[in-house]
C-alpha cells in the first residue's frame, strides 16, 4: 500500500468519525504513515491524532484497528474499534478471570465522593447507593480515624463504601472498597494488589483515555471510572474533557464492567450521560453544595434508575 493509499484510509476514518468527534488538527493527517505491512495501523492512528485523540489513545487505536481488519478480512473506516478483542483486553466477564478482583453491582447508581465520614453518613442515610471517602490530609494517624469513622457511618444503610487512595486503612477498617487513580495503581506493587484481592476489597480505577483503561483493565478490577467527561474545576486535569462522543465510545468498549461516568455532570447533562449505558454516574461536589442535599440526591437517584427501567 503506497502513501496515497493510507492517506485516503485515513481521511475516509476522519470523515466518518470527525462529526461525532470533531476534526482538532489537519497537520496530523500525515504524520505516522508507513508502507509496511502495519498500513492499517499507521493509517488509523494518523486519524485518531487528526480526531484529537492524545498519541498514547491515538496508538491503541490505530492497534486496534489493524486487529479488527485482520479479524474480519476487510478495513471499515465506518467501524470504529469497540471489541475487547481487538485492544488485547481479558476475557469477559472480568470477575470470572483467574485473579480478578470481587465483583460489585453492574449499576451503582449515584456514585457521591465526599470530603469526610460526616457526609459519608449523611449521604448513606439518605438513600445514595454508593460513596466514596475521598479525605485529604498527611496525618496517617487522621486518615485512620476518618476511614473508620466511615466505615461505622454506613453501617445499618444500603451503601456502598469505597475509600479513595488509603487501601491499607481500607483493609483495616474492612471497608466495601477502595479507588485508586492511575498513579496510585501504577505505584502499587504486585504484592500489594495482591493484598487488597485476599482482603476481599473491591477495586475501581480511574482512567482518562484508552490507554488508561487497558491498565486498568490488566489488573482485572471491580468496575471502571471514566472521565472526566465534562470540564471541571475541582482539580487540574492532566488530559482534556473527554465528552459524550468518546464516553459512548468507552463505554461500549467497557460494558463487561460495572461503569461509573464522572468530571462536571450536572442535572442538565445527566440524560445524556445516562443514554450512553453507564451505570452509575459520580458527582462530587453537586451534593455537598446544594441547598438540599437529600433532595438533590433522590432526584440524581430517581433519574438514573429511570434510565434502566
Amino acid at each position: 500500500m503506497n502513501e496515497n493509499e493510507q492517506q485516503q484510509m485515513a481521511q475516509a476514518i476522519v470523515a466518518a468519525h470527525g462529526e461525532r468527534f470533531g476534526t482538532i488538527d489537519d497537520t496530523a493527517q500525515t504524520q505516522g504513515l508507513d508502507n509496511g505491512e502495519d498500513a492499517v495501523y499507521h493509517a488509523a492512528k494518523a486519524a485518531c491524532l487528526r480526531l484529537g485523540f492524545i498519541e498514547i489513545d491515538a496508538d491503541v487505536l490505530g492497534r486496534a484497528w489493524q486487529a479488527q481488519t485482520l479479524r474480519t478480512g476487510r478495513f471499515d473506516a465506518a467501524a470504529w474499534p469497540v471489541a475487547p478483542v481487538d485492544f488485547g483486553m481479558g476475557p469477559f466477564p472480568p470477575a470470572q478471570r483467574p485473579g480478578a478482583f470481587p465483583p460489585c453491582p453492574t449499576n451503582l447508581g449515584l456514585y457521591a465522593v465526599l470530603p469526610d465520614a460526616a457526609w459519608v453518613g449523611r449521604c448513606a442515610r439518605a438513600g445514595v447507593p454508593t460513596v466514596q471517602l475521598r479525605f485529604k490530609s498527611e496525618d496517617s494517624a487522621a486518615i485512620e480515624r476518618e476511614v473508620r469513622a466511615a466505615v461505622d457511618a454506613v453501617r445499618g444503610t444500603q451503601a456502598l463504601l469505597f475509600i479513595n487512595d488509603h487501601w491499607r486503612s481500607a483493609i483495616a477498617a474492612s471497608a466495601f472498597g477502595v479507588h485508586l487513580g492511575q498513579e496510585d495503581l501504577d505505584a502499587l506493587t504486585q504484592d500489594e494488589l495482591q493484598q487488597i484481592r485476599q482482603a476481599g476489597l473491591r477495586l475501581g480505577v480511574s482512567t482518562h483515555g484508552y490507554a488508561e483503561m487497558l491498565r486498568a483493565d490488566a489488573v482485572s478490577p471491580s468496575y471502571i471510572a471514566m472521565g472526566a467527561v465534562f470540564p471541571t474545576t475541582l482539580k487540574k486535569m492532566a488530559t482534556a474533557p473527554q465528552g459524550l462522543a468518546r464516553l459512548d465510545a468507552y463505554a461500549r468498549l467497557t460494558r463487561g464492567y460495572p461503569q461509573v461516568a464522572i468530571g462536571g455532570i450536572d442535572e442538565a447533562r445527566l440524560q445524556a450521560v445516562l443514554a450512553t449505558g453507564v451505570g452509575s454516574v459520580a458527582v462530587v461536589r453537586a451534593i455537598v453544595t446544594a441547598q438540599d442535599s437529600e433532595g438533590t440526591a433522590a432526584r440524581w437517584q430517581a433519574a438514573i434508575e429511570g434510565a434502566r427501567s
